[in-house]
């Protein structure tokens, strides 16, 4: 069942003078369940594209749908409520609030639902135990690791079970260890609990943990690739393969 239907989309800046037209007419449908990847080069439209999907930019032309709700013409207070409902999000440096506690902020999702305290620290025990975070519950973010600020970004997202997540290079300020613990436990989500991910990466390897990957290429959809049965290492040799024949989709 699709989770996200986005059709013709188009992104412009700028005026009649001076256009620059980034996203070109994209179609792209995201099952429930996914874990989709988006690559491309630096100025491809990758970030522009997962900003009017996850309705933090608006689209110039084309419409987007989630979880059957087409969002692209609401109004402004519209809009909050549903990615107070819909919407999950985890970007590149971590969003924390510095003054709460890791508990704290990842139960600030549910601050604005009216979920009893009881209900509320039930879903922290577990999205904290599932990203192992739980233990750091009363520190604050000036005393954990970028890994651990991540992996609480991520619970904060988790812990109003949203219909989908969308994560802008989350492991780009992080160690390849810490990366690699954020993704697997990603992964593992994305496993249980049929969490439908997007995720904007430039890392093949962040890629790889993907169930798919979608390429972008000067604001079109280049090509993409399905993961299927492979291995996560018969999958990263696909995904250079391609960033070979894209001339390369490093930043």
């Amino acid at each position: 069942m699709a989770i996200l239907q986005a059709n013709k989309i188009y992104k412009t800046y700028g005026n009649k003078f001076n256009k620059q037209e980034v996203l070109k007419g994209i179609d792209l449908t995201v099952e429930k369940g996914e874990f989709v990847g988006i690559m491309g080069a630096s100025g491809s439209g990758k970030t522009t594209l997962l900003n009017v999907l996850s309705s933090i930019d608006r689209v110039t032309r084309g419409t987007i749908e989630i979880e059957g709700k087409e969002f692209t013409a609401m109004k402004e207070k519209q809009l909050a409520e549903f990615r107070k409902q819909h919407l999950g999000f985890i970007f590149q440096d971590y969003n924390l609030l510095d003054t709460l506690t890791v508990k704290e902020n990842v139960l600030l999702p549910l601050s604005i639902t009216g979920i009893s305290k009881k209900d509320a620290h039930r879903k922290f025990e577990q999205v904290a135990g599932e990203l192992g975070i739980y233990e750091l519950k009363d520190k604050y973010p000036a005393e954990i690791s970028g890994g651990q600020k991540q992996r609480t970004s991520a619970a904060r997202a988790f812990v109003h079970d949203p219909g989908i997540i969308f994560a802008d290079e989350p492991t780009g300020a992080l160690d390849s260890k810490s990366a690699s613990d954020l993704l697997n436990k990603l992964a593992d989500m994305n496993q249980k609990h049929q969490a439908t991910i997007v995720m904007v990466t430039h890392d093949p390897a962040a890629a790889s943990y993907c169930s798919r990957v979608v390429f972008i290429r000067d604001g079109q959809v280049y090509t993409q690739l399905n993961k299927g049965e492979e291995d996560r290492q018969s999958f990263f040799n696909d995904i250079i393969k391609t960033q070979g024949v894209l001339g390369g989709v490093q930043q």
